[in-house]
């Protein structure tokens, strides 16, 4: 049974993630400080996972804990040595992540993205723990009008979060080409998870104000805010609206532990992967989905454009399906079904 530690394992993904890893059979440790999230969500993991394996409790171990922390994130690590013996990786989900407050406060950002990070990295390097997958971004590219992006597209992102995620990257690059070349390593640059479990116990709950777009079209329709704002309706688009690249949540976790199963039976390297379904859905559209699917109405109202968007990010996902055979699976009528009945089932989160 192979010992995984999941930084930031609270989280939207890294609950759906942990779900995963205990469905197959690993034991789970969760370092996260809770700042965005919740242990409930980490209970509610659990609950699921002993309805699908009802033979053996599942093993998942809770650290409350900051990367930045560094002494706590080293008790951390020798408390798992000490009782467990070894770690055969790191999920490392760890961070800020909202694009528009990382404009007004970039100073935090910098510190807890990459700061943080390096803290781990440290840590991780003196125990000879060396397979890591981290999770990067799709705001790491420069926007793309009229065709998918690729691995080896523009990196320019035009915000602090996005900065912060490339500079993990570049972090990441050099610690790979000094030495020998001993780390086992993957960035996964996903663009833009939606949905929920398909059981409606887990899914997005973020702390205070939605950033994401969807739990603003869940919480509108179910009445909780008045209406949906969408950012500007002059983009360069078919409708004038901004397009994404989405993709259900428990794609995107299965990804995850597919990439650190990958890392773990090869050979050193570095994969760099986008991770989406190479559909560009509008803002617009998803709206029109989502009211579809779920026989509701989402109110919604133009408003000028957020400083930090860009127009279009759809990813080219060949090199993510070459590598590991897979290829994301649900619809966005999958998404918008799955995320509504978790809005549902718990109207004010966990």
């Amino acid at each position: 049974m192979k010992n995984i530690l999941v930084i930031g394992g609270a989280g939207f993904i890294g609950s759906h993630t942990c779900l995963v890893l205990l469905e197959k059979g690993y034991k789970v440790f969760v370092f996260d400080s809770f700042v965005n999230s919740s242990t409930n969500a980490l209970k509610r993991v659990l609950e699921v996972s002993k309805l699908k394996n009802k033979k053996k409790d599942p093993f998942l171990k809770i650290y409350n804990g900051d990367l930045l922390n560094k002494k706590l994130l080293q008790n951390t690590f020798n408390d798992i040595y000490k009782k467990h013996k070894f770690l055969d990786g790191v999920i490392h989900f760890g961070g800020l992540k909202s694009v528009a407050e990382s404009i007004y406060s970039p100073i935090s950002y910098w510190r807890t993205n990459v700061l943080g990070t390096i803290n781990l990295l440290e840590i991780m390097s003196r125990y000879e723990s060396k397979h890591l997958v981290f999770s990067s971004s799709a705001t790491i590219y420069g926007s793309s009008k009229n065709s998918l992006l690729k691995e080896d597209s523009e990196l320019k992102p035009i915000n602090p979060y996005g900065n912060t995620k490339l500079t993990v990257e570049t972090l990441l690059d050099d610690i790979f080409k000094s030495g020998r070349k001993e780390w086992h390593l993957a960035s996964l640059r996903y663009f833009n998870p939606i949905g929920a479990h398909f059981s409606g116990l887990i899914g997005e709950c973020p702390i205070g104000i939605p950033n994401n777009i969807f739990p603003l079209i869940t919480n509108t329709a179910l009445g909780l805010q008045k209406e949906l704002k969408v950012f500007g309706n002059d983009w360069p688009t078919k409708d004038g609206t901004t397009i994404r690249d989405y993709i259900h949540v428990m794609d995107l976790a299965t990804i995850h532990t597919r990439v650190l199963e990958h890392l773990i039976s090869n050979k050193p390297n570095y994969l760099k992967l986008n991770v989406g379904t190479g559909k560009g859905t509008s803002v617009l559209e998803l709206i029109k989905i989502f009211e579809r699917v779920n026989k509701v109405k989402v109110p919604y109202v133009y408003v000028n454009r957020r400083i930090g968007d860009k127009c279009s990010l759809v990813a080219d996902n060949s090199l993510l399906i070459s590598k590991l055979k897979i290829v994301p699976k649900s619809s966005i009528e999958d998404m918008c079904r799955d995320g509504w009945k978790w809005k549902k089932l718990n109207p004010n989160g966990y």
